[in-house]
């Protein structure tokens, strides 16, 4: 009575405890501490720290160019220590001094980091700035280069915005006639909380007697510190429009013509020789995706995610036993703003993950006991925006959509693989992000080995006959038998070569043996058919089959 007291008492503790899976349940954790390894397709997905105790998934804001058969010079600054910042276009020489510092993943505006510009004196191993491009051969800035259509392209996070700071300068010798070389250059500087942007000695009338002209833009909008904000001018060759943009919207323009209008003849634009584009002189705050294209570009990137989002996929996971059930998903996440320098947090802890702004999380699963009939998730540049929209996922008969925290049923096999789609908010401005996930599921156990196993030997065969396996789902048994203890590779018997297939029957005559020799055998029970889920095998039996005497 004691002992069933005891038993008692533990069964309703299980009931009771929260937290305590079922008998037999099993769990995946992803994320957490136990990292984002298992997620190996990321597509716009990225990990981001400082967000949660562990890292998160989130959409990834990294470098997509507005032209990229254009590109001339391409600064991500998404290395780790600046001595690394390249140009990964190719066209320039880049070089770094101690005064240039980088910034982590969460404050920069695209990518991995941003350029860190303190404001301290030049350094002569840079040309006399913090980071120095030196262009070789092929640049659209190398020496004597003529210039037709160009853009520059940056962001920039300015702390106080004074006046004078210098963001960028371009300086070379141009050769105005034979011999005589004059100072050319183009700078971008801070005015008034405004950038103003010169072009000395850049553009030239057609003819090589022609003087250079000079030409300056200013902006209208005051630049707010400690915010990001987008710069791009550009210069289109056939008309001569010279025009400046601050956030995608146009703030000066002017025509680098004859008339100083549209209708005048075009100037052209020569490069100067052994100039140098140096970035950030006196200049205090951030600098992002700095670019410089060979063409008038018409869509300057403007938002921090692609509006197609982002997908990741787990690796397969194999559960160990066929027709394992899937049980339930359990998810946390949240999702990311920012202002400034500010990050905000906005955790949801679980379900739902539909944010007032549009930012959204979406759960698909797929199972199965042969993982080779899937349709393969094509691969992708993690710079191909095109993603499987919602319909053509939800409309693919192997993925299957769920709802995190709640029970599922009908998702069986023994190999399953997780699919999250992440969608920015409406300004694409924010993310959603993950932060972790845990699969519950149950094997589906082989059956208990059948019991009770005996032989009699007869004249070249054997009866055998055992009681079922408990297992209620068991559909059949398979018995071995060979001629070594623990060897079952029997061959010569009428019903066939070892293992025989015998159904559901609980005994079997084997008749087609060898009288005198030693036989051994064992059953094992399955309960499934395609493929055979077996159990573990019976106690070993052996027999010996004899002619009988007359």
């Amino acid at each position: 009575m004691r002992n069933l007291n005891r038993i008692l008492a533990v069964s309703l503790l299980v009931l009771l405890s929260d937290g305590l899976y079922a008998i037999g349940e099993k769990i995946i954790s992803i994320g957490g501490e136990a990292g984002w390894d298992a997620v190996d397709k990321r597509i716009g997905v990225t990990e981001l720290s400082l967000v949660r105790p562990y890292p998160v998934l989130a959409l990834s804001s990294a470098t997509r160019y507005a032209d990229e058969q254009a590109l001339d010079l391409a600064l991500s600054f998404d290395e780790e220590q600046p001595i690394e910042f390249q140009d990964h276009a190719g066209h320039y020489q880049v070089l770094i001094s101690p005064a240039l510092l980088t910034t982590e993943k969460r404050l920069a505006r695209s990518g991995a980091g941003a350029a860190l510009f303190s404001g301290l004196p030049f350094m002569e191993n840079t040309n006399n700035g913090p980071l120095a491009l030196v262009p070789q051969s092929g640049a659209l800035l190398s020496s004597g280069q003529a210039i037709r259509d160009f853009s520059i392209e940056f962001w920039l996070f300015p702390m106080n915005m004074e006046n004078g700071e210098l963001i960028l300068s371009w300086t070379a010798a141009r050769e105005d006639s034979p011999g005589n070389y004059a100072l050319q250059r183009i700078q971008c500087t801070a005015s008034k909380n405004r950038l103003q942007w010169l072009f000395q000695n850049f553009f030239a009338p057609p003819g090589a007697e022609e003087t250079p002209v000079n030409i300056s833009l200013t902006g209208i909008t005051s630049l707010v510190p400690r915010t990001w904000s987008s710069h791009v001018i550009r210069f289109n060759a056939d008309t001569g429009l010279l025009e400046y943009l601050v956030n995608g919207v146009p703030e000066a323009i002017t025509y680098a013509t004859s008339s100083g209008r549209e209708s005048g003849q075009p100037y052209h634009a020569v490069a100067g020789r052994e100039g140098t584009l140096m970035l950030g002189g006196r200049f205090i705050g951030m600098m992002d995706e700095f670019r410089i294209y060979g063409s008038f570009i018409d869509d300057p990137v403007l938002r921090k995610y692609h509006q197609a989002g982002g997908r990741a996929e787990t690796r397969v996971f194999d559960l160990g036993e066929y027709n394992s059930s899937i049980l339930r998903i359990d998810v946390t996440g949240g999702r990311i703003t920012y202002s400034g320098e500010q990050v905000q947090n906005e955790y949801a802890g679980t379900w739902p993950f539909h944010f007032t702004d549009g930012s959204t999380l979406q759960f698909f699963i797929r199972a199965s006991d042969n993982p080779y009939q899937w349709t393969e998730t094509p691969a992708q540049d993690p710079n191909d925006w095109r993603l499987l929209s919602f319909d053509e996922v939800i409309n693919n008969p192997e993925w299957r959509a769920f709802t995190p925290g709640t029970e599922l049923s009908g998702i069986l096999g023994r190999f399953a693989q997780i699919a999250v789609m992440f969608y920015p908010g409406n300004n694409n401005e924010t993310t959603p992000y993950l932060d972790r996930l845990t699969i519950t599921y149950q094997p589906d156990e082989p059956p208990l080995a059948p019991t009770m196993l005996t032989a009699i030997a007869r004249d070249s065969a054997v009866d055998l006959s055992w009681r079922a396996s408990f297992d209620a789902d068991v559909v059949g048994y398979l018995v071995y038998y060979g001629e070594a203890s623990g060897r079952y590779f029997g061959q010569g018997a009428i019903l066939g070569n070892s293992p025989i297939n015998v159904g559901k029957r609980t005994s079997v005559h084997i008749d087609g043996l060898q009288n005198g020799t030693l036989y051994y055998f064992v059953v094992v029970a399955y309960d499934r058919f395609t493929p055979l889920h077996l159990g573990t095998f019976s106690r070993e039996v052996s027999a010996r089959p004899l002619r009988m005497g007359q």
